[in-house]
């Protein structure tokens, strides 16, 4: 078999790290063809070094120049903020692994799927506030997203198994955080450092958060209405704390399809890439004797999902404000400026000050986010 060229956008970050990790386990069918990050140069100096691919993009311009002197020979080395978005759309790179966090993933993502790449996409935020974009660019091109997330990957799995006029509705399962059990009252004095003690998986400070508050599942529930055509009411959220259920899709005649695998974000990576082969075993073999029980809790009172359902059905601009307030807020939860459950406010109060309108374009989309981020720092003081 011909080896696929693969490039990976946000190489230094969790899911580059473990994208490089799939890529050498299964060296006889990727081979690396270019990497880039945003300013950790040391890492992709060694990921370099390691998987000499023939290009790298950094977006700092200050990191380039560490880079220039440490580069395997033959890598060329692209700098500056559209570096990303010029190895999205290499004429040579058969597969994309988007692995940039936030909003600033869907320049490179245009790029890419205006290039008409296969996309294995882990950027749930350009999903959830760039949807008719993102649509429209896939119509013009022969472009193709596969989910890399867990939950997406999970049900993008489980669609395998009927025809999309079959599907009923779609399942989504929540870890709960790390205050799955704990009280309203004691919730208002959790700190930053508490936040980031995921019981189940290893992420980032900025997701770890969104775990314990359940954003993330609220911006997941959106990424899945937009990514599989559903609508919200056809979309539930249960809490499985056990994190083995990744998410199910429920069919027409009463079967409920489940992907189950330990947690480990290789797998859905994995998925993607080698699509839609499925390859051998690089993860733990999972054993429910060992584990003995899974449970489920209903999830619908949480605020963060009421607050994704709001958004999905009003529509605009509104999806990119749940998710720019929910960014917003989190940083300022973890600078110690606002307490826990003031991001939730943060949020429910933005949605209700922005004028109704839309965003179709990436500088529309780009506007809006700068736009509410701004305004929560204005009026956070007031609303704690």
């Amino acid at each position: 078999m011909t080896k696929r060229h693969l490039v990976i956008l946000g190489s230094t970050g969790s899911v580059g790290r473990q994208a490089l990790e799939v890529a050498a386990y299964h060296s006889e069918l990727f081979e690396v063809l270019g990497l880039s990050a945003g300013s950790n140069s040391a890492l992709l100096s060694e990921q370099a070094a390691a998987f000499r691919p023939r290009f790298v993009a950094v977006s700092d311009e200050g990191c380039a120049k560490d880079l220039q002197h440490t580069l395997p020979k033959g890598t060329s080395l692209e700098v500056g903020k559209h570096a990303s978005s010029a190895l999205a759309a290499l004429p040579e790179a058969d597969l994309v692994l988007h692995g940039i966090r936030g909003l600033e993933g869907l320049a490179p993502l245009i790029s890419a799927l205006k290039a008409g790449k296969v996309v294995a996409l882990a950027n749930k935020e350009s999903i959830v506030c760039a949807n008719a974009l993102i649509k429209k660019l896939i119509k013009e091109s022969s472009a193709k997203i596969l989910p890399v997330d867990s939950e997406m990957s999970a049900i993008f799995q489980c669609l395998q198994n009927g025809k999309e006029t079959e599907v009923n509705s779609l399942v989504l399962t929540a870890s709960g955080g790390p205050f799955l059990n704990m009280k309203q009252e004691e919730l208002a004095f959790v700190t930053p450092l508490q936040a980031l003690k995921h019981p189940i998986w290893s992420m980032g400070a900025k997701i770890s958060v969104d775990s314990a508050t359940m954003f993330n599942k609220g911006l997941e529930l959106i990424e899945a209405s937009n990514l599989f055509n559903m609508q919200s009411n056809h979309i539930s959220v249960l809490i499985h704390p056990q994190s083995i259920v990744h998410s199910m899709v429920e069919y027409i005649d009463g079967s409920v399809i489940a992907q189950l695998a330990v947690p480990d974000m290789r797998l859905a990576i994995q998925y993607a890439l080698g699509y839609p082969n499925r390859l051998k075993r690089q993860v733990k073999r999972l054993s429910l004797a060992e584990l003995g029980s899974l449970t489920f809790y209903d999830a619908e009172a949480v605020p963060a999902i009421r607050l994704a359902r709001r958004a999905l059905n009003e529509g605009g601009v509104q999806p990119i404000v749940y998710n720019a307030a929910n960014d917003a807020g989190v940083e300022l939860f973890m600078q110690e400026r606002i307490g826990f459950l003031d991001i939730c406010k943060i949020v429910e109060d933005a949605m209700d000050n922005t004028p109704k309108c839309t965003a179709d374009t990436l500088e529309e989309i780009m506007f809006i986010d700068t736009l509410v981020r701004r305004q929560v720092l204005e009026r956070a003081c007031k609303l704690i």
